[in-house]
């Protein structure tokens, strides 16, 4: 089937556009996760399970969807998460991310495994962006990386907790995905079947990470597995001390990337960070664990007011982030959402991605009877 990005209403056409696009095993790198996947499909469908209850009459010509989110005012509640790998997806890769982030009002996620600098980044755009940090072995790395954000007018950093070692991502293993790729017998079918992204990638400027390339090998120089790399090069001692003195190194906006327990949260609160991205790496880490969507409402219940919350995965429509914001939650993000359309289109499948989700939540909100995000309150939702 021919598909245009104009075609691309939502998420699944995206993904579909994609799929299309990028070699199989790029492909299911973004789109597959750990074990069955149960955790995976459970972080879409929980917000099935259940119902909005909207006003009417509500006067809702007017709608402010603006959200702040550590310090930073967002035009909507929903930002772009941080992911590995861009410009394995797409040529232009975190520029493309960056410019249609900023062109919507809303906040870029940069990955410590992005593949362009935090200097570029920094400098390519004003709109806010949180530097997402993984904890190396390498305590200079560390440092150094802290530094550079510093340096290039980051505005938050994230510490991500729940990946201690790499999920077991089977697709991954079938597919023998790696960063960079390996050219194997079956790696060069898929390639020249995807003239255009294997043109583009291979003769445009080399892959790299580009903040770890002159520390680590792994993934720039030597192909590595993503789950080889968490395992191997990510430390495994890190512990709540540790996550402290980050932030303190920091001294800004700091925020905890994989929480998912309620004793976690009033942790988070104790060592004073700003906010928690409740996840589960896109169901990509422990499979069989709970859905963001299912955490959110126990921890606003417990850690509300004193701490910002942000829901973090499964997103693929407007309804699901009013849901999350009725639940509890300051703002949600997502990965995937974005992924799929920055490898359909480069920045413009982006804008589409983010330009479908304001429409919805901005249509969303007049159906729901609010006219500003303070006004979606729990008695919105009933559970099944």
């Amino acid at each position: 089937m021919f598909r245009r990005l104009s075609d691309c209403h939502n998420v699944e056409d995206l993904r579909l556009l994609a799929k299309d696009r990028l070699p199989a095993p790029v492909f299911h790198y973004i789109d597959g996760a750990a074990d069955d996947e149960v955790t995976y499909r459970r972080n879409t469908s929980s917000f099935e399970e259940c119902d909005l209850v909207p006003n009417v009459l509500a006067g809702v010509q007017d709608v402010d969807m603006s959200v702040t989110v550590m310090g930073q005012k967002l035009d909507m509640p929903l930002f772009c998460s941080p992911t590995a790998l861009q410009r394995l997806f797409h040529h232009d890769g975190e520029r493309a991310v960056a410019k249609a982030a900023e062109k919507y009002g809303t906040l870029f996620g940069v990955s410590s495994l992005a593949t362009v600098s935090l200097a570029e980044i920094g400098a390519l755009t004003a709109s806010p962006k949180l530097f997402q940090f993984y904890f190396h072995k390498d305590r200079a790395l560390n440092a150094a990386m802290v530094e550079k954000a510093k340096e290039a007018g980051f505005h938050a950093l994230a510490l991500t907790v729940d990946t201690i070692v790499g999920g077991n991502r089977e697709r991954d293993l079938r597919t023998g995905f790696t960063t960079p790729p390996k050219l194997t017998l079956a790696s060069l079918f898929s390639f020249l079947r995807h003239p255009s992204w294997a043109l583009n990638f291979f003769l445009r400027e080399p892959f790299e990470l580009a903040e770890l390339k002159s520390h680590i090998p792994e993934g720039s120089n030597i192909s590595v597995s993503v789950a080889e790399y968490f395992t191997g090069l990510l430390d495994q001692s890190m512990n709540w001390e540790d996550a402290a003195d980050l932030r303190a190194k920091w001294g800004g906006p700091f925020c905890l990337k994989g929480i998912m327990s309620v004793a976690d949260a009033k942790k988070a609160v104790e060592i004073g960070a700003s906010a928690i991205m409740i996840s589960n790496h896109g169901g990509r880490q422990l499979d069989g664990s709970r859905t963001p969507f299912d955490q959110v409402a126990e921890i606003a219940d417990a850690v509300g007011g004193e701490i910002e919350i942000i829901v973090d995965g499964g997103i693929r429509r407007g309804t699901h982030v009013l849901k999350a914001l009725a639940a509890g939650a300051t703002a949600c993000s997502g990965g995937r959402m974005y992924l799929y359309a920055l490898a359909a289109a480069g920045q413009a499948g982006v804008e589409r991605a983010l330009g479908n989700m304001r429409r919805e939540i901005e249509r969303d909100m007049k159906l729901l009877g609010v006219t500003k995000i303070s006004d979606i309150t729990p008695d919105m939702l009933r559970y099944r």
